[in-house]
This record gives C-alpha cells, structure tokens and sequence, in this order.
C-alpha cells in the first residue's frame, strides 16, 4: 500500500451489521496512526476483518485480518504518540500495540467504558462520534482475553468523501 497524501480526511464510517458508526480522528494527538488508519480504510484493509478481542465493560479490538491478534498491515510498525491530556473515555479509539509502545499498526481498540489505567500507555487515535450503540452490540468474547469465538465483523470502513 502507498502513503496517499494528497488529502487528509478525520472522518470514517464503520458498517457494522447493526448500523453504522461514525468516527472523529485526532490527527492533532497521533497525526501517524490517525493517517495510518485513513490510507487502510481507503484501500479496504478493514473490510470484513473481525473483532477478535472483545471483553465485556473494558473494549473490543480489531483491524487483524487473520483474526489471530498476532498479525497487521503490510506497513511499518507506528512509534507511540501518546497523550498526557486526553484520557481513555468510552467511545475512544485507541491502537493496539504488542508490549514494545512502537508497535502499533492497523489494529485498533475502542473502549467500551472509561479506562483511565490506559492513560499515557497507548496512542488515542479517535473517538466515537455516533452509533456507540451499535458498538455496544458488537459480540463479546469469553474468559480473561475476551477472544471471540465467530467473530463480528467490520462489513465496511471508509473516510467520509
């Protein structure tokens, strides 16, 4: 995939099979994950990848098209770009990273309740601006790391045009 840089888009719609939820990027916090996440959506990378971590009160993780957690785009790994004003709140979207903080790629995060233990310890991307309730339909995992068993899936991500 390319760097496309000739436009910079803050909104994606995510279809999800019970409507549509609608995202604010916050390129002024992360203006590398937030790009990340535009050019993915504009190439389709999210289209049809599951939320294969979800845990009930905490967050539901996706943007790993295998499925496994383990995998991501075909782009360099992000270095951190975190926070010390914005907080984990629920509806805000954050990257999901391995233990090394420079390890973000294409899978994201978005909290289901607030999360103030995540403050300063991973990338705010965005937040959820509309559709939270379609978010909070998403299927739960099960035991400590909410892994999913089938899966719901993003059906369509894309920036607003």
């Amino acid at each position: 995939m390319e760097k496309d840089k000739k436009y910079f888009n803050d909104t994606l719609h995510m279809e999800l099979k019970d409507g549509t939820v609608i995202i604010k990027l916050r390129p002024d916090l992360a203006p590398l994950a937030a790009e990340r996440l535009v050019i993915l959506a504009d190439h389709g990378f999210y289209d049809n990848t599951p939320f294969h971590r979800v845990i009930e009160g905490f967050m539901a993780q996706g943007g790993d098209p295998s499925g496994t957690g383990t995998k991501g785009s075909d782009l360099p790994d992000l270095p951190a770009e975190f926070s010390k004003k914005e907080k984990f709140r629920r509806g805000t979207i954050g990257m999901a990273r391995t233990m090394d903080p420079n390890s973000a790629n294409s899978q994201f995060f978005i909290m289901l309740e607030d999360a103030p233990h995540l403050n300063g310890q991973y990338t705010i991307v965005g937040e959820v601006v509309e559709g939270m309730e379609y978010v909070d339909q998403i299927k739960k995992g099960s035991g400590p790391h909410g892994i999913v068993k089938d899966p719901d899936r993003i059906i369509h991500m894309t920036t607003v045009s």
